[in-house]
């Protein structure tokens, strides 16, 4: 019987619909063309949106193009897609849930990101052209549903060049793409799986289909409102001959509902045209009612078909004659775990009876499924999602799961892990340590915890340390005692960590285990991701929320309610969720506290927001709440993401809400000035599209109206509550911004993304002050914060990765604003507290405002230019100019040549541009972790000066003396040539020269003067940290400046002889 949509009502939730016409293709296909609209319409493509009269509308007023972020860390994460150019084990791609796309270009050695510059990162399957390898298709939206945390997808891309560019193809009504197939045949038709954004009825679900390569699409299978489609499978033999796997579902705050007499498998024999549901001995349908579904045929003989279904008891069914009947060959509820999380199997390209069911575990069969051995010869990774064989070497396989991606290139006695920085890191928090710690919880893994400035050169994997908790919650830091971290887990676990011993302590305020339980029947219900706010108010004191608002004041020994219910308590949204098999792990608990924010202005002052729209604010500390929903005038059952009460104002805060789950994709960024009584929604004019709902909202501390807001793809900054927005992009991925943190000494935004890790933008003081004046058109140097003179601890260990974290430059940022590119690069020049010029930097000559930084250094000494060859070494070569540049051994001397810093200060910045010169003025201040003192560093810089006078003395003369040799040299007289080697005595005590270039030369003759400045440098110096020099450094220092002495007098009196 073929699918169709008669009598299924044709209405969509929320106004979702885009309005997509009805076709006639057997009743089931819809005619789409590639331009179709997204749930909502964009309405800026410039990273700057604004109100009426704002002044900003176009890309090249964004003042903020040039202010790039960093990326910290940590590993992780989930990978959901993977797939390899067909016969070049050189080239694969790794699709990420929310972290975008990935490449190798050679065998897995390195990878580099090729879907950052799109506005999507969330990846729900990819494909690659069998007849043409450079074609490569991306479905964005994730499909794997066990949590409310998965990003939309905006549609399908393509890229015609191996990943380098890419081309929204369409199809951004479907929201989540669950495979992508490219005939094997004929690389314009391309068959996709589209499941729908799953949180209501939807017309925009099931297989589509073009035939010019994107240019626009049928519908070609089309079950229901309420089923998508989680899998298909292409007969390579022939192309026209597919199988599709379809999965009824909804998903929203408070339930997850898998299955549903929409379920079940169908298959064409004419590419579409028409579909028979198969049923001979499969489930599905009215009477055998199933959830999730997977279907795979064996390549080698496609008259083989493995069909998998979620079901109470999860079956795995074969076909051996193309699908006209099934005969079930396993029921095990290892086949799949979760099964909406789940739910695939996989056969061998080159082998019909090798086959894998993909789980917790994956599971193996060598004969046809008959029998099962365990987790098969698969041993890394776990929580699996995808497998691909290469269809031309079947040896050749990847497994996509929460840990990122394993690959094998010999059948699988050998795995390599790839680890990606594609971390889903829910919260963010800074201490106010110096430097500060980075600390949050990441999907899948723990709490993660490290300095955001390290003092070991790079931020290594290693270097991350757990700081209680799991995987879920928040990671904060005491604010009386920084040492201690506070963090949370799913089930209402609590831990409290001491960072000086490293043990961590539960002291979760209720011990109930709610693992599978609805929620309905816990005496507390805790979100997965339940709020904590700890008090800057009162020593001790710590608020975490449940329905319930719990404080403890004793280190979470003992717990007191301080509320009541806050949430609407509605019976209905704390059921059981999971479909036609249950799975409670905290998820989709509705009617729970998601937002606990406490005034920084007054004390006992709490705002708490819900999972289902509540919004409750208390003055006095618990003792009387007032309900603020009905103010905010929004839509029911919204999730109130985050609070944020003003720094400047008691009765001020911003919150966002969200109805992802609702359908509706638009940002609510809610600001009320009378203690929540009337509301103003200030992120009207942030951008629409499937990812424009906003997840936090962060007032500047220091910065009063000026705000940032993340959404689900992008980060964007407002300088007046929300008049105008401009987008901070740069280099951030466009993942999920799940949480924001300014620190306050470092004056660093901190953004936790849910796909990419951390990243920090140093030094926010220019977006600050072009908000204190957004019509000043004149080029300028903003102000300066302070800069520490922060000293190197020892060198870590990690090799050069893909998620090592990146440290910011050494020393001080200088940031400048200018009205139009120039057309000559500024200059910046930093002048001591007496007014000499230390270092000059060039600047960068782009519109907008640009970074340099000073590394509070003075310049770096030039290496003299020899004209000579050692003696005896005529292999040795001299470039064009007839020069070569001295050689110091780098690693017991070179170091030596690194500048000086300079000492504790007040110093003057200068900006030089064509209209002028503009000055701000620099503190440089000590590092407090060094046990020094002013002193102590003021007499190591005297020492480093001297130093650096010294070793410039000796390059100088030896620049002098080389230029006299190669004359004399070159006239080859036999009194020129005498002259020439009494030259050569005296420079050889200035420096070894034998030296040749090659690194082990400083073994071979004794180290002279030069060497010996430089190697007391690197000592007192570089290596010095802020410590006084030792008596021998001085010492060492006179004596090799009289060595240099008797030189200099000797050459002196040589030069008489001398033409």
């Amino acid at each position: 019987m073929g699918a169709t949509s008669s009598g299924i009502s044709s209405g969509i939730n929320s106004g979702i619909r885009s309005g997509v016409s009805s076709g006639t293709n057997s009743g089931i296909s819809s005619r789409i063309n590639s331009g179709i609209s997204s749930v909502v319409s964009s309405r800026i493509s410039s990273g700057i949106s604004s109100g009426k009269g704002s002044g900003f509308n176009s890309a090249d007023q964004n003042p903020f193009s040039n202010l790039r972020f960093r990326f910290l860390g940590p590993d992780g994460n989930r990978a959901c897609a993977v797939v390899g150019e067909p016969g070049n084990p050189n080239v694969s791609y790794v699709g990420a849930a929310s972290g975008g796309i990935f490449k190798t270009s050679n065998a897995g050695v390195s990878w580099q990101p090729v879907f950052d510059d799109m506005d999507n990162s969330a990846i729900g399957a990819l494909a690659i052209s069998e007849s043409n390898p450079k074609q490569v298709w991306a479905g964005t939206g994730e499909t794997y549903i066990i949590r409310p945390a998965h990003p939309n997808g905006n549609g399908i891309y393509k890229s015609t060049d191996a990943g380098k560019t890419w081309k929204n193809m369409g199809l951004k009504n479907t929201v989540r793409i669950s495979k992508v197939l490219v005939s094997p045949t004929d690389s314009n038709t391309v068959y996709v799986a589209a499941l729908g954004h799953t949180n209501g009825p939807q017309q925009e679900r099931g297989v589509y289909k073009t035939t010019d390569g994107g240019l626009t699409w049928n519908r070609v299978l089309f079950v229901d409102e309420n089923t998508g489609c989680s899998d298909i499978s292409i007969n390579p033999k022939d192309p026209n001959n597919l199988v599709a796997a379809m999965w009824q579902v909804q998903m929203n705050t408070w339930n997850l509902n898998s299955g549903g007499p929409g379920s079940g498998f169908y298959k064409t024999t004419d590419g579409g045209k028409s579909w028979k549901q198969m049923t001979n001995g499969l489930p599905g349908g009215p009477g055998k009612i199933i959830g999730k579904t997977s279907i795979d045929i064996a390549g080698s003989n496609p008259n083989t078909i493995y069909a998998l279904v979620e079901a109470k008891a999860p079956g795995l069914y074969k076909s051996t004659d193309g699908g006209e009947s099934w005969k079930l060959m396993l029921e095990n509820h290892s086949l799949a775990q979760r099964g909406p999380y789940y739910t695939r199997v996989r056969v061998s390209s080159q082998d019909e009876n090798k086959l894998y069911t993909i789980s917790v575990t994956i599971m193996e069969s060598k004969d046809g499924g008959k029998t099962f051995n365990g987790n098969g010869s698969y041993a890394p990774g776990g929580d699996n999602h995808e497998i691909w064989f290469d269809p031309k070497d079947a040896n050749r396989i990847m497994v996509a799961h929460d840990g990122c991606m394993n690959m094998t290139f010999n059948g699988g006695k050998n795995w390599k892990n790839v680890n990606l920085p594609i971390a889903q890191m829910y919260h963010v928090a800074l201490d106010e340590m110096i430097p500060y710690h980075i600390m949050g919880n990441r999907q899948d893994g723990y709490s993660y915890r490290t300095e955001a400035i390290s003092r070991t050169g790079s931020i290594p994997l290693s270097s991350w340390e757990s700081v209680g908790g799991c995987e879920s919650g928040f990671a904060q830091p005491d604010p009386f005692d920084n040492k201690i971290i506070w963090s949370g887990c799913y089930d209402g676990g609590l831990d409290v960590t001491d960072t000086r011993t490293g043990l961590s302590h539960d002291v979760r305020p209720w011990p109930q285990a709610g693992y599978g339980v609805a929620p309905a029947d816990m005496m507390y219900r805790w979100h997965w991701n339940f709020p904590m706010a700890l008090s800057r108010h009162q020593r001790g004191a710590v608020y975490v929320g449940s329905q319930y608002v719990h404080k403890t004041t004793d280190g979470g020994h003992t717990w007191k309610v301080i509320s009541p219910d806050l949430t609407t308590n509605d019976k209905s949204h704390q059921q059981s969720s999971g479909g036609i098999v249950s799975d409670n792990l905290m998820t989709f608990d509705g009617c729970t506290l998601f937002a606990i924010a406490e005034s920084p202005i007054k004390k006992g002052m709490l705002w708490v927001g819900s999972n289902d729209g509540q919004v409750q604010l208390t003055t006095n500390d618990g003792t009387t709440w007032t309900n603020l929903t009905a103010n905010l005038n929004l839509p029911p059952w919204g999730t109130i993401s985050n609070i944020d009460p003003s720094n400047f104002d008691a009765g001020t805060a911003y919150l966002t809400v969200h109805y992802q789950l609702q359908g509706n994709f638009k940002a609510y960024v809610m600001k009320t000035t009378d203690f929540g009584k009337h509301w103003t929604n200030i992120g009207l004019n942030l951008p629409e599209s499937n990812s424009g709902f906003a997840h936090f909202v962060k007032e500047d501390p220091a910065q009063k109206g000026l705000i940032f807001v993340g959404l689900d793809n992008a980060l964007f900054v407002s300088p007046n509550d929300g008049g105008q927005w401009l987008q901070l992009k740069k280099n951030l991925p466009p993942s999920p911004v799940y949480h924001l943190a300014i620190q306050k000494n470092f004056r660093d935004l901190a953004v936790a993304t849910y796909g990419r890790g951390f990243y920090i933008l140093d030094d926010i003081t220019p977006i600050r002050e072009w908000s204190k004046n957004l019509t000043a058109k004149k080029s300028g140097l903003y102000p300066l914060r302070p800069a520490y003179r922060f000293n190197f601890k020892g060198a870590n260990h990690d090799g050069g990765d893909a998620v090592r974290g990146e440290n910011p430059p050494y020393g001080a940022s200088i940031n400048y604003f200018l009205a139009d590119t120039l057309k000559t690069a500024p200059k910046v020049f930093v002048l001591s507290p007496m007014g000499d010029t230390i270092q000059t930097i060039t600047g960068s000559n782009l519109k907008g405002v640009n970074r340099v930084w000073w590394n509070l250094a003075h310049e770096e000494l030039k290496m003299p230019s020899l004209k000579t060859k050692p003696k005896g070494k005529d292999f040795v070569t001299l470039d064009a100019t007839g020069s070569r540049l001295m050689y110091v051994p780098d690693l017991d001397i070179g170091p030596g040549m690194e500048p000086i810093r300079v000492p504790l200060g007040t110093y003057q910045v200068l900006l030089k541009t064509d209209a002028g010169v503009e000055k701000q003025m620099l503190q440089v201040l000590q590092d407090p972790n060094a046990g020094s003192t002013k002193e102590a560093i003021a007499a190591q810089y005297a020492l480093g000066k001297d130093l650096r006078a010294s070793i410039k003395a000796c390059f100088d003369l030896i620049a002098e003396m080389e230029i006299k040799r190669a004359a004399l040299l070159k006239e080859n007289s036999a009194k020129s040539l005498a002259l020439e080697q009494q030259l050569y005595v005296l420079e050889s005590k200035l420096f070894d020269t034998h030296q040749t270039g090659a690194r082990w030369d400083d073994f071979r003759n004794p180290a002279q003067i030069t060497e010996r400045l430089l190697a007391i440098s690197k000592e007192s110096q570089t290596y010095g940290a802020d410590f006084a020099p030792t008596t021998q450094q001085l010492q060492m220092t006179k004596n090799l400046k009289l060595q240099f002495k008797l030189v200099l007098t000797d050459y002196q009196q040589l030069k008489k002889d001398l033409p």
